[in-house]
């Protein structure tokens, strides 16, 4: 009996995710794409549109992880610090069995300047995060966690640029030390 699609169709996704975020869009191949997935350059063909297609539905996917693992860890009850310091300690010490950086940084830098789809994908993305961290803060303010006179809308933009800021480093030869120092600072602006 054969496995069923969606099995394959999930399977092949991750499997790509991991490709696109290694290597980038431009630089993963169909060969790589078939290698990573275990899937014929047919299969892949039949399962997914295109190269492109591949790619969305694989961003979504590593998209829909980080929210959820974000929204889970907003909507707790802990400190809005602890909140914030958590996120960037997920920026400091990142998955030793992921590839380097971030796969939403990355796109933003090579795909969102000439690919509208992705560009909109993308911008959806950062809006919902802000969109979380920003809830939590303004929690934390009415908690007294956080000065009444911070700009909470801001300051969660803050906490989404240093996240990403800190993945370029990270990408670029930047320490578990040099990274931690980032986060510190960052801290300081609670």
């Amino acid at each position: 009996m054969a496995r069923p699609r969606t099995f394959e169709e999930d399977r092949a996704v991750e499997a790509a995710m991991h490709a696109f975020w290694g290597a980038g869009y431009e630089n993963t191949s169909t060969q790589t794409l078939c290698a990573a997935t275990g899937l014929g350059r047919s299969s892949i063909y039949n399962t997914f549109a295109s190269k492109h297609d591949l790619f969305q539905k694989a961003l979504r996917h590593y998209m829909d992880g980080r929210n959820a693992r974000l929204a889970e860890l907003m909507d707790s009850d802990l400190p809005v610090k602890e909140k914030v310091g958590t996120v960037l300690g997920w920026a400091v010490e990142p998955d030793p069995e992921e590839p380097a950086g971030c796969l939403v940084v990355n796109s933003q830098v090579e795909m969102a300047p000439h690919d509208p789809e992705v560009a909109e994908l993308l911008r959806l993305d950062n809006d919902r995060r802000v969109r979380m961290i920003r809830s939590a803060l303004e929690v934390g303010v009415s908690r007294g966690e956080i000065d009444a006179g911070k700009d909470t809308l801001a300051l969660a933009h803050f906490v989404v640029a240093t996240v990403s800021g800190m993945r370029v480093a990270a990408c670029g030869g930047a320490g578990r030390e040099t990274l931690a120092s980032i986060a510190r600072t960052a801290l300081d602006a609670f």
